[in-house]
């Protein structure tokens, strides 16, 4: 590690109080460039131990960058991770209010729903289909707190992958029988279609991207809890949206879960 321990308590109440405040900031590696993968980790457990503090509870995980060809782009060998706290959950159907956010963006996801713990190392798609309770279709709206949504990996990292808010919905489907990596996928926002995909986007099945999420957990012993949403990474490029915008996710034989911005 790069950064020392005030330096990194700085960091994440800065980035944290840009999200409640809803307000951008340029990405904190030009202030400092050497940080390294460990600090941008480091700052991101920061930002969370403030959320549990305060009475928040971790009800999920997220992958992002989950694409191979944007892995090689940017030089990693795997996805990058995050959480989401309680307030981050929106109820199928309900309403993101704009004006906490700063540049949000959807993405269309499939959600892992968990009935047993996944510990790495050593954690593998057969793993985390016999540890999945049910899948379901699920929206995550990124917000970077970066100015004009420009920053780097470890910038991301620290801002907790941009998450800020997700639904789930659709109908509890078990991964018996599915393949994920055909499964296809359209999202609409104001009734037309603005992407579409299949699951093999997401490192070739989205179950990959959690078994690489247990891989990473692991190396600081810990481990993904039965009962947690996992978000597997985004299939389609994110969409812009804004108020009066409603997004739905159709993923074939699994419904639809929507959302709406006001």
């Amino acid at each position: 590690m790069k950064l020392d321990t005030k330096t990194i308590a700085q960091l994440a109440e800065h980035l944290e109080t840009c999200q409640l405040e809803a307000r951008d900031t340029p990405k904190i590696t030009d202030q400092h460039p050497d940080m390294d993968w460990d600090d941008a980790y480091a700052i991101q457990r920061e930002i969370l131990r403030r959320k549990l503090g305060r009475g928040r509870r971790v009800i999920g995980l997220k992958a992002g960058l989950t694409s191979h060809a944007k892995m090689k782009q940017m030089g990693v060998t795997s996805p990058v991770f995050g959480f989401m706290t309680d307030d981050y959950v929106v109820p199928d159907c309900g309403e993101v209010k704009v004006a906490e956010l700063i540049h949000p963006k959807v993405e269309p996801e499939i959600a892992f729903v968990l009935k047993h713990p996944l510990r790495g190392p050593g954690c593998h798609v057969g793993a985390v289909l016999a540890a999945t309770e049910y899948l379901l279709p699920g929206v995550e709206v990124i917000d970077s707190r970066y100015r004009d949504f420009k920053f780097d990996l470890k910038s991301v990292i620290a801002d907790n992958t941009s998450a800020s808010r997700f639904v789930v919905g659709g109908v509890p489907t078990a991964a018996a029988g599915i393949d994920l990596t055909t499964l296809g996928v359209v999202m609409e926002k104001n009734g037309e279609p603005v992407a579409m995909g299949v699951g093999a986007a997401v490192l070739g099945n989205p179950a990959s991207a959690v078994a690489m999420l247990a891989n990473h957990l692991a190396s600081h012993g810990e481990e993904i809890p039965a009962g947690a949403v996992v978000l597997s990474g985004g299939i389609t490029e994110a969409v812009a949206v804004a108020a009066g915008d409603t997004v739905t996710l159709r993923v074939h034989g699994m419904g639809a879960t929507t959302l709406r911005f006001v």
